[in-house]
């Protein structure tokens, strides 16, 4: 079986390492899905591009989307980073199970949110009628879908790496919704 190291600085290009740096300036450290991504010569820079970009969802928002889309996709690295970006953004313990688990019954618009994510993650794109008329009438609109979708593939492309190189998890872990659930 193929084995995956973090890539060290020494190892990548010299894009890659002048991102390093600037992480490393920026959040204190290289997490190590980033330092995945560097395996590409252009990946990492392309992603983070990506991430960063202008969207119409704010970034509580955003964490509402990437939890769920982790929690289907089943990558505990994501959910791990996720739940720690999350509670940066306040939300409770209790609220990231919920947002992990496709729902956020303490507020509508975000609980329309979740349940957009779940389902277009769980049905690779072929949202449910239901599901969508449900984000549209608690009071979203047809830009915040779309910006949604792509979010929804920017963490999917994410919980890919991971779930495929496995590589180590250098946030708080979390346990399975599951069992943090009973």
């Amino acid at each position: 079986m193929t084995t995956f190291n973090v890539p060290t600085r020494e190892e990548v290009n010299t894009t890659n390492q002048a991102i390093f740096d600037n992480l490393e300036k920026a959040v204190g450290f290289v997490p190590n899905l980033f330092a995945t991504y560097a395996y590409s010569d252009n990946a990492l820079k392309n992603y983070l591009d990506f991430a960063n970009a202008k969207t119409s969802l704010k970034a509580k928002e955003k964490e509402v989307v990437n939890l769920a889309v982790s929690q289907v996709n089943n990558c505990e690295y994501c959910l791990s980073a996720h739940t720690a970006i999350g509670k940066m953004n306040g939300f409770t313990e209790d609220q990231i199970l919920d947002l992990r688990a496709g729902q956020a019954p303490f507020d509508q618009k975000l609980d329309a949110l979740a349940k957009l994510a779940k389902n277009i993650t769980e049905n690779r794109g072929n949202t449910d009628h239901d599901v969508l008329e449900n984000f549209f009438n608690a009071g979203w609109t047809k830009e915040n879908l779309i910006d949604t979708i792509s979010l929804v593939g920017d963490k999917t492309i994410s919980n890919y790496i991971n779930n495929t190189t496995r590589i180590p998890v250098d946030f708080p872990q979390v346990q399975s919704l599951e069992t943090a659930q009973i």
